[in-house]
């Protein structure tokens, strides 16, 4: 490619980018390779949908089969893709039918890598699906840690934890393809796990994750850079884009072209996410219906909070005043975290208020108790594991059955197939970081979020839960928000980082999320 004169070579896998860099630009002299691979590219909505192979157990749907073709594309190009379909609309079914066609094609093992909580799922579906798909579970005590040896199997199952400790015999291997589930778990490049992805050796790669940006644009660097190294260019140079120019995170307000360096950032990206949601590729699931139930705290309750917010409005923002907010951020997430349990019960801050009353229990208690009495089972999702060990007290008191899940739960598969085939427990409570993902809980048609979190696409996965492929009934999904409380600026704050979210991967125009000193002082207000 020539530009006034100098002449500049670009790698294969940064085509897509510089097709929408040249189209803000006057004309430019480049290679018939590249005009051929550019034009390819342009045909991306063209992409012809790919049947399961015969040996498949089961019939794809229309767009998963979309899916499969768009895998082959990928191929072709020699270009690795984010699969970011919405939860429950079957990732894993679309690529274990990737799999089983390079199993007949006899292409080699591939490896896939997934959160502990999602070994078990990942074997489950392989042997509905493609029974004939030789799997090796390669986590565990029992594993071989100094080197693997392959024979004939056609897929690696590992963790991320495993894979950074025996990373050194997995970069021996070249596999077909190397595939990470629920790959925001990459989304910081320094991380050992980032650091680990991108040394593994495979002929083709594939992310899956309903989220791919989580908090910051920045994420997709460390997520392309397993992808297609190179494509985005060096970290710092992406980041400086995303900051200066495209997402408006980290300073005061946004520039007069925000809005273009948004869509030219998702015009670059289109070929390689894919990203379909359930209204518009599943009509048929039942709606959701998604509520926010606000909750007054008891007065004793109330005089803790407000106790613990005036404390920190006179010690923490002066002291950010003092030294600024990146060399606050310690201080600032422990009084975050401090407001939000202060919301869901006084005893989460100090033992001391273990008799405390919990408006939200009190609230909770009644509906879990209507759902089962009308024969309906029910999700309780909350993030901290002693707010679910206080309602497990009131349960057990009451003599109710459900089932528990945290990070310390080990056999993950009894419990849910209690939970799923057992009509006397209608109850199941989830930790949101253990089992926010990798679940299928289609008995539940009620879901109950206890504490509201930054993000709501980890929300929305604990939801997704119950409102997947395979659920015949409406789903309830109510949030409880304790009023005038940090729990409401929390959902202001939700609403900035959809929109953060879907600026990238719908080309929505719209502002993006700005969080600073300003939010921290509504945070505390």
């Amino acid at each position: 490619m020539t530009t006034g004169g100098a002449e500049l070579r670009f790698r294969h896998s940064q085509t897509a980018l510089l097709d929408a860099l040249l189209a803000t630009l006057p004309a430019v002299a480049a290679d018939e390779r590249f005009e051929r691979a550019r034009a390819e590219l342009q045909d991306f909505e063209r992409v012809d949908a790919a049947h399961e192979p015969f040996t498949f157990r089961g019939e794809l749907r229309p767009y998963q089969r979309e899916g499969l073709g768009w895998f082959h594309f990928l191929r072709r190009f020699g270009l690795g893709g984010c699969l970011a379909d919405d939860m429950g609309l079957g990732k894993t079914v679309q690529v274990l039918a990737l799999l089983e066609s390079r199993r007949v094609e006899r292409a080699g093992p591939s490896l896939v890598v997934v959160p502990r909580s999602l070994v078990f799922n990942w074997r489950q579906e392989g042997e509905r699906f493609t029974p004939e798909l030789r799997i090796l579970d390669h986590t565990g005590l029992g594993r071989a840690r100094s080197r693997l040896e392959l024979t004939d199997e056609n897929l690696v199952i590992t963790t991320y934890g495993t894979l950074r400790r025996d990373i050194a015999a997995f970069r021996e291997l070249e596999f077909d393809y190397v595939i990470l589930d629920e790959a925001q778990a990459i989304k910081n490049p320094s991380t050992a796990s980032a650091k680990a992805a991108r040394l593994l050796r495979g002929r083709h790669r594939l992310a899956l994750t309903g989220t791919p940006i989580e908090n910051r644009v920045e994420e997709l660097w460390s997520l392309f850079e397993f992808l297609n190294p190179g494509m985005l260019g060096t970290a710092g140079a992406f980041k400086a884009l995303a900051r200066a120019r495209g997402s408006g995170i980290e300073r005061a307000g946004p520039l007069p072209n925000d809005a273009d360096e948004t869509a030219l950032l998702a015009r670059a990206l289109r070929p390689v996410i894919l990203r379909r949601t359930k209204e518009r590729v599943a009509p048929e699931l039942p709606p959701r219906v998604e509520q926010t139930l606000m909750v007054e705290l008891e007065p004793a309750q109330r005089r803790v909070y407000d106790e613990l917010l005036a404390h920190y409005r006179r010690s923490l923002l002066p002291h950010v005043e003092r030294v600024g907010m990146a060399r606050s951020k310690m201080k600032v997430l422990e009084a975050l975290l401090r407001l939000r349990q202060a919301a869901c019960h006084p005893s989460l801050i100090a033992r001391s208020h273990e008799a405390a009353p919990s408006a939200k229990l009190d609230v909770l208690l009644p509906k879990l108790a209507e759902a089962a009495a009308e024969a309906h089972k029910s999700l309780v999702f909350s993030q901290f594991t002693s707010f679910l060990a206080l309602l497990r007290e009131r349960l057990d008191a009451d003599s109710v059955a459900y089932a528990y899940l945290d990070g310390d739960t080990r056999d993950r598969q009894a419990v849910v197939e209690r939970f799923q085939h057992d009509p006397e427990c209608r109850l199941f409570l989830i930790s949101l970081r253990a089992g926010g993902h990798g679940l299928n809980l289609t008995a539940a048609d009620y879901v109950f979020l206890l504490d509201p979190w930054w993000n709501p696409a980890v929300e929305a996965q604990a939801i997704d839960r119950a409102h997947r492929i395979g659920q015949e009934r409406h789903v309830i999904a109510t949030r409880l928000v304790a009023r005038g409380t940090i729990e409401e600026k929390i959902l202001e704050l939700q609403r900035s980082k959809r929109d953060l979210a879907d600026a990238i991967l719908s080309e929505d125009q719209g502002t993006l999320a700005k969080i600073g000193r300003e939010e921290l002082e509504l945070l505390l207000t």
